[in-house]
């Protein structure tokens, strides 16, 4: 089955001789079954095995080498060489899998991508990872079909990010909730000369952070659900103006972020988001997570985070922190090493070292049962939140990434001034249509 990722002009592939092949994805796979349903199932421990891991996550890349030193210590014969690219990660994975050398560990976007990518992806349904996961992340993990073809890298937090000691000092007494609240607090941020708003505009993916909110309040409205919302949308079937939240108040506070951010923010990367909004230039950070604080604390150890879910509306039990896995790894049912690959995957998944790592080593939230939180004020300050609220849906699961990274250039378009609000509004139903689904 050809899927979208596929029907891309393949000129991209001329680069292929530049870059390294991964795996060995028309190989046979030892027996393994395509890799599903062998948990009890153990590799050779005879021979030399090396994986070739491929991933977009380069704040993980010391957590990353640690598990795989680790692991050596478990299986001296397997080598797992990991190759982390973070700018052009999506072209060049979708160009190696056209030209037949998939990674044996890849990543993507969970949601609507565990089927973008199901043909290439081990089905790990009766694998002891899955079921070490929580019932939400599984979900995040799973096909339309019920299938299990992805591994959560971490699970996540989605939040308006902001340094406590800075709104104190501007008498900010509770973070803002609404949408009026907001503009109170920039006023009173600016009247002690301290920039609201660090931004990281320049990467496509941030967009999709801070716009999810807005969709969850947008299909609360409406008395839908996030994923009825965006099935519309995809469908053509909904228009942005039918929906205040996304045509008025997403827009406005774009503008708002923009207009009392950091300077020149489409060259502001996620490095320099964090780096500004931890040297204390910003008193809120957007478009970031949970992710963020192990950099944020490298830069200012004493930094006082706080988290707080977007002030989408008037309504300020719609500004809700969300949670989920948005990140999934994916094995290559056709790898040489694919048994080899599983095994490893159930070791990190179910071992008393692996679930210490998300929370140790990673400093992450776990995705698994019965793994510890990480000593780090963000997931704390979550654990405490969702006791007194619900959690928002982690709505940008049910498009494909592909839609996102669209959405991104479109909305990097409207604050460079190329573009007019409802120019980019037709743009982005144009997308969400034409790139939004597998289907």
């Amino acid at each position: 089955m050809k899927k979208k990722i596929l029907a891309l002009s393949f000129s991209l592939v001329l680069i292929m001789g530049l870059l390294s092949a991964c795996g060995g994805n028309n190989a046979a796979n030892n027996g393994a079954a395509n890799g599903s349903g062998n948990g009890n199932a153990t590799a050779d421990d005879s021979k030399p095995v090396t994986i070739n891991m491929f991933t977009a996550s380069p704040e993980y890349t010391d957590a990353f080498n640690a598990y795989i030193e680790e692991y050596k210590k478990v299986k001296p014969n397997v080598t797992i060489n990991l190759e982390i690219m973070q700018a052009d990660y999506n072209t060049v994975l979708k160009s190696r899998i056209a030209a037949g050398s998939t990674p044996d560990v890849f990543q993507t976007t969970a949601g609507g991508d565990i089927d973008t990518f199901a043909e290439y992806s081990a089905d790990l349904t009766n694998e002891p990872l899955a079921a070490a996961m929580t019932d939400a992340v599984r979900s995040n993990m799973s096909s339309t079909d019920g299938k299990v073809l992805g591994l959560p890298v971490k699970g996540n937090l989605f939040v308006l990010i902001y340094n406590k000691a800075l709104l104190e000092e501007a008498g900010i007494t509770a973070v803002p909730k609404t949408t009026a609240e907001l503009q109170d607090a920039v006023a009173k941020l600016e009247a002690k000369g301290i920039r609201p708003f660090a931004n990281a505009y320049k990467e496509w993916w941030v967009w999709k952070h801070v716009f999810q909110h807005f969709v969850d309040a947008a299909a609360q409205d409406a008395g839908v659900t996030p994923k009825v919302l965006v099935d519309k949308f995809i469908a053509g079937e909904a228009q942005f103006k039918d929906y205040p939240v996304l045509y008025n108040n997403f827009f406005e506070f774009i503008d708002t972020t923009v207009k009392h951010g950091t300077d020149k923010p489409l060259e502001r990367d996620s490095n320099a988001g964090v780096s500004d909004f931890a040297s204390g230039k910003a008193a809120f950070m957007t478009g970031k997570g949970a992710w963020d604080e192990e950099a944020i604390k490298k830069i200012n150890p004493d930094i006082q985070i706080g988290i707080a879910g977007y002030p989408v509306s008037d309504k300020a039990e719609q500004a809700t922190i969300i949670t989920g896995a948005d990140q999934a790894l994916r094995i290559n049912k056709d790898s040489k090493a694919v048994k080899e690959t599983v095994e490893f995957f159930n070791w990190l998944y179910t071992s008393d070292y692996g679930k210490n790592w998300f929370s140790s080593v990673a400093k992450v939230i776990p995705p698994i049962k019965d793994a510890p939180l990480p000593e780090l004020d963000m997931p704390k300050q979550m654990e405490e939140i969702l006791k007194a609220e619900p959690s928002g849906d982690l709505s940008v699961n049910y498009s494909l990434d592909t839609f996102h990274q669209k959405f991104g250039e479109i909305m990097q378009s409207y604050i460079g001034g190329n573009q007019s609000k409802d120019q980019v509004v037709d743009e982005i139903q144009k997308a969400w249509v034409q790139l939004g689904s597998a289907q």
